[in-house]
C-alpha cells in the first residue's frame, strides 16, 4: 500500500530531524529540505500529499513556497509553521490558501491531528471530483446508442476491455464519438476514480504540444516563467485521452512511445525523468498503417498503441441508430415533449449519408428546434444538404411503386436475396454493394430467414481472402 508522504520545509535542521521523527513514528513517508528552494525542487521530481514549511526563512520565505506548490499541485495542502512574532505573517498565508498554522512551539498531538485534517479534506476534495467524473463516464457508457448490431459491438468491446490495463486504440471517422467510448472505458475501469485527461493533438500548435503534454520547467523557451505540469502528470492514477493522435510530428511520437514503454515522463527544458502511472487511449480519423508508408507515423508506436483496436461504424453503416439518436438528441437539446418529426423529415434523416456523422445529426436537429413551427418538425426545417439528398435519391430509386401498395420488409428481403446471388453469397462483398457492415447484413438475414440453398446460411465461407484496412471492422 502507498504512504502518504510529506515534505518538510525546514531551515532549523534539528527541528527538521524530530519532525521527521515524529511523522516516520505516525507512518508517512517524510522528505526534508532545508531551504524553500530545495524544497521546490522535490516536488518537481515527485509529488508530495502535503508541505509542512516554515514560514520565515533564508531566500525564500514560507509564502512564496506556498504560492509555488500550488502552481505545481493547487490541490497539495501546506501548513505554516510559525514563531510567534510571525503569526500574522501565517494568517496572511492562510488567506493565501494556506490549510492552516501550527505555532512554534508545538504540541505533537496538534500537529498529527491538524496533518489528519488537512489529508482528510484532500482526500474527500478529491473523492467528490473523481466521483462526478466516474458518475459521468459510467453515464457515458449507459448513453452509447446501441441498436445497430455494429455498435452493441463496440459496447460489448468497451465492457471487456476496461477492468484492464490495455492500452485502446479508437478508430472511426470525425463525429463518430471517439471520445465518448474513452471516457467509457476510463469510467468501468479501475481507474475510474481518477482523472480523465482529454488532449487534442491536432488542436494545439505543434511548438507547443510538447509542453502541453509533458510540462516544462521555467526557462525552458521564451514565455517559460514558471515550470508548469504536463496533461501526463495531471492524469497521473487516470487516463490520458490522446485524441488525433496520427496528426503528432514523429518526434515527439518518440517520447510518447518511451511514455508508453517506460512509465516516465520529461518535461521540456528538463532532463529529469517523472514516474507516470497513466493509462494511454488514443483515437484517430486517419489510416495509420498509409502514414507509416508515408513516413509520417512511426510502426513502432502504433503497434504498442494498437493492442486493442475498437473501429466505431460510421453513422451511414448504423442507420438503425438513428431513431434512438434522433430521441436522444431532441431530449438534450430540450426540445418540447408535444414535438414530433414528420414521416417525410424522418426519411430524410435515416437516407442521408451524414459524412459528418453523429455529430452532423445533432446540429442538423439543433437547426430544426430553431426553424420548427408548433409541434411538429418537417423536412423544410432540416438543412439543405440533407433535404436536396432526399429528393435526389427519391427520383432515382430503382424500385417501382405500385397504387396496390408494398411491403417494406418483403422488399428488403427481396433486395439482400439478390445483392448476395449477385456476389456468389459472399457476404463482404454483398454488403459493402448495399452499402452496410457485414455484421448488419448478417444481422438481416436472421431476420428474414435468409439462407444459402445448401442450408449454411450465416456460416457461408467467405470465397475471398478477407482484407486489412477498410474492412477490419467487418468482422
Amino acid at each position: 500500500m502507498r504512504r502518504i508522504k510529506i515534505l518538510v520545509i525546514d531551515d532549523d535542521e534539528s527541528l527538521r530531524r524530530v519532525l521527521e521523527y515524529n511523522l516516520a513514528q505516525e507512518g508517512y513517508a517524510v522528505l526534508t529540505a532545508a531551504s524553500g528552494e530545495q524544497g521546490l525542487e522535490f516536488l518537481r521530481k515527485e509529488r508530495a500529499d502535503l508541505v509542512l514549511t516554515d514560514v520565515r526563512m533564508a531566500g525564500m520565505d514560507g509564502l512564496r513556497v506556498m504560492e509555488e506548490v500550488r502552481k505545481l499541485d493547487a490541490g497539495t495542502p501546506v501548513i505554516i509553521l510559525t514563531a510567534f512574532g510571525t503569526i500574522e505573517m501565517a494568517v496572511e498565508a492562510m488567506k493565501a490558501g494556506a490549510f492552516h498554522y501550527i505555532s512554534k512551539p508545538f504540541n505533537r498531538d496538534e500537529l498529527k491531528l491538524t496533518i489528519r485534517k488537512a489529508l482528510e479534506l484532500k482526500a474527500l476534495e478529491r473523492e467528490n471530483v473523481v466521483l462526478r467524473q466516474a458518475l459521468k463516464s459510467r453515464n457515458d457508457v449507459e448513453s452509447i446508442i446501441a441498436e445497430s448490431p455494429g455498435m452493441r459491438l463496440i459496447v460489448e468491446m468497451i465492457r471487456r476491455v476496461a477492468p484492464t490495463e490495455t492500452t485502446v486504440l479508437i478508430l472511426g471517422e470525425s463525429g463518430t464519438g471517439k471520445e465518448l467510448v474513452a471516457r467509457a472505458i476510463h469510467g468501468l475501469s479501475p481507474r475510474g476514480r481518477g482523472p480523465f485527461v482529454a488532449v487534442n493533438c491536432a488542436a494545439i500548435p505543434e511548438n507547443l504540444l510538447e509542453s502541453e503534454l509533458f510540462g516544462h520547467v521555467k526557462g525552458a523557451f521564451t514565455g517559460a516563467i514558471r515550470d508548469r505540469i504536463g496533461k501526463f502528470e495531471a492524469a497521473e492514477g487516470g487516463s490520458i485521452f490522446l485524441d488525433e493522435i496520427g496528426e503528432m510530428r514523429p518526434e515527439l511520437q518518440v517520447k510518447i512511445l518511451r511514455c508508453l514503454e517506460e512509465r516516465v515522463v520529461e518535461r521540456v527544458g528538463d532532463n529529469r525523468l517523472i514516474r507516470a502511472d497513466v493509462r494511454v487511449l488514443a483515437a484517430t480519423n486517419k489510416d495509420l498503417t498509409k502514414a507509416i508508408q508515408a513516413g509520417e507515423f512511426r510502426e513502432d508506436l502504433y503497434y504498442r498503441l494498437n493492442v486493442v483496436p475498437l473501429s466505431i461504424p460510421p453513422l451511414r453503416e448504423r442507420r438503425e441508430d438513428i431513431r434512438a439518436l434522433t430521441q436522444h438528441f431532441l431530449k438534450s437539446l430540450g426540445a418540447p415533449p408535444r414535438l414530433t418529426i414528420a414521416p417525410d423529415a424522418f426519411r430524410a434523416l435515416e437516407t442521408h449519408d451524414w459524412p459528418g456523422n453523429v455529430r452532423e445529426l445533432e446540429n442538423a436537429l439543433e437547426r430544426a428546434l430553431i426553424f420548427h413551427r408548433g409541434d411538429l418538425v418537417t423536412v423544410q426545417d432540416l438543412p439543405e444538404t440533407i433535404r436536396t439528398r432526399k429528393v435526389r435519391e427519391s427520383s432515382t430509386l430503382p424500385v417501382s411503386l405500385p397504387d396496390a401498395g408494398l411491403s417494406l420488409e418483403e422488399v428488403e428481403k427481396e433486395l439482400i436475396l439478390r445483392a448476395l446471388q449477385k456476389h456468389d453469397w459472399n457476404q463482404s462483398r454483398a454488403a459493402r454493394y448495399l452499402g452496410i457492415t457485414r455484421h448488419t447484413l448478417l444481422y438481416r438475414m436472421d431476420k428474414h430467414g435468409i439462407e444459402r440453398p445448401g442450408g449454411r446460411g450465416g456460416q457461408v465461407e467467405e470465397s475471398e481472402p478477407k482484407m486489412e484496412g477498410a474492412d477490419a471492422h467487418d468482422g
